[in-house]
């Protein structure tokens, strides 16, 4: 279904127990990743704008809300989450915030990805109907009304650059991917409210604040520095079932992280470490560094196969800066070896429909 009210009063019924359980697919799906994702996670009804068909090998389940993710392998999965890991999720975010009753969430995020359905969730507790808008526009989200606002750091980004009012919103939550210093720093300076956020499906969307976990979240790390995160805004399970990354209660996740006063700082992904030159890189904190060049508009590091290093340190840039440029920028806030060796300058970073770098399609391009 379309972002909409239909969707809205179905994802309300699915967590007051009054409707069904509800698994939202874009529309906007092409059709090969429309039937993969039905075949895989076997909803027992689908529904269009053109009316309701059942399937005949769907299996129920006991979830109120499934979110449909294909991680970084591509293969389909549902997250199975609760009606009171997904409120609990919302009342926690809306308290963290300040948000009062009354209040309007503008919802400009797929509702087919975590961000964008707590967003609904979020209106439904503050007795609101959302604002939503199937499309991103800035000058549009800007002039929405809307007192609070998710967004990607992309969308932020498209913003600034078109001079729109990000002062308009009592709050702004950014999460979905790591959000550049130097985003913040112009937001903030442009008299937004910004609160960076993390999270993922499995912990019903951001369970961290600004670094802080949220009303009755716990964070740890481990002695494989992977983030542990524990509370009750944890899925129930995979659908079709797998392992569950959970170790005595917690969800160890797959990012790296740190924990200083209580405040987590996410390093990146572990997938994400480049080998090269015997030396290890984290490349998320590279293009952390990367994005503080004036003249970086937006930056995502990879390895490239490289038959001298193994891996070359790879800066896929948005923005007029060379290569010697950012070698000598890196240099002086970071490891030699963690400095980029190549650059590849692009008009736009790849997004998945959840706003996040598509690092499927940077990995692999050529």
């Amino acid at each position: 279904m379309p972002p909409g009210a239909a969707l809205f009063d179905a994802v309300r019924a699915a967590l007051d127990g009054t409707g069904p359980a509800v698994l939202p697919l874009s529309p906007d799906l092409p059709r090969p990743a429309l039937d993969a994702a039905l075949d895989a996670l076997r909803p027992t009804h689908v529904v269009t704008p053109d009316g309701m068909r059942r399937e005949p090998d769907g299996r129920p389940t006991d979830a109120a809300v499934i979110i449909a993710t294909s991680g970084s392998t591509g293969v389909p999965k549902g997250v199975e989450l609760s009606a009171a890991a997904v409120t609990a999720s919302a009342r926690a975010s809306l308290a963290r915030v300040g948000a009062r009753p009354g209040e309007r969430w503008l919802c400009c995020l797929p509702p087919a990805h975590v961000s964008g359905l707590q967003v609904l969730v979020r209106s439904m507790l503050s007795a609101t109907e959302p604002v939503i808008h199937a499309r991103f526009s800035p000058a549009d989200v800007a002039g929405s009304g809307a007192d609070h606002v998710s967004l990607v750091p992309t969308q932020l980004r498209r913003m600034l650059d078109a001079g729109a009012d990000v002062a308009a919103f009592r709050t702004i939550l950014l999460g979905g991917a790591a959000a550049p210093p130097g985003l913040l720093a112009e937001a903030r300076a442009a008299g937004a409210r910004v609160v960076t956020t993390y999270g993922m499906s499995e912990t019903s969307g951001g369970c961290v604040y600004d670094g802080a976990p949220l009303d009755g979240v716990e964070i740890a790390t481990g002695d494989d520095g992977l983030v542990r995160l524990r509370g009750p805004v944890l899925f129930d399970g995979y659908r079709p079932p797998r392992g569950r990354p959970f170790e005595d209660g917690w969800l160890v996740t797959s990012d790296l992280g740190v924990i200083e006063d209580g405040r987590l700082t996410v390093l990146g992904r572990a997938d994400d470490v480049i080998i090269t030159g015997g030396e290890k890189v984290v490349a998320a904190a590279v293009a952390e560094v990367l994005s503080g060049h004036p003249a970086v508009r937006d930056v995502v590091v990879v390895g490239r196969p490289d038959p001298e290093w193994g891996q070359a340190v790879t800066a896929v840039v948005v923005g007029d800066v060379t290569l010697d440029e950012l070698r000598s920028y890196a240099k002086r806030r970071l490891p030699a070896h963690a400095a980029p060796r190549a650059v590849e300058r692009v008009a736009r970073i790849p997004l998945l429909p959840s706003g996040k770098p598509d690092m499927v399609a940077l990995r692999n391009q050529k």
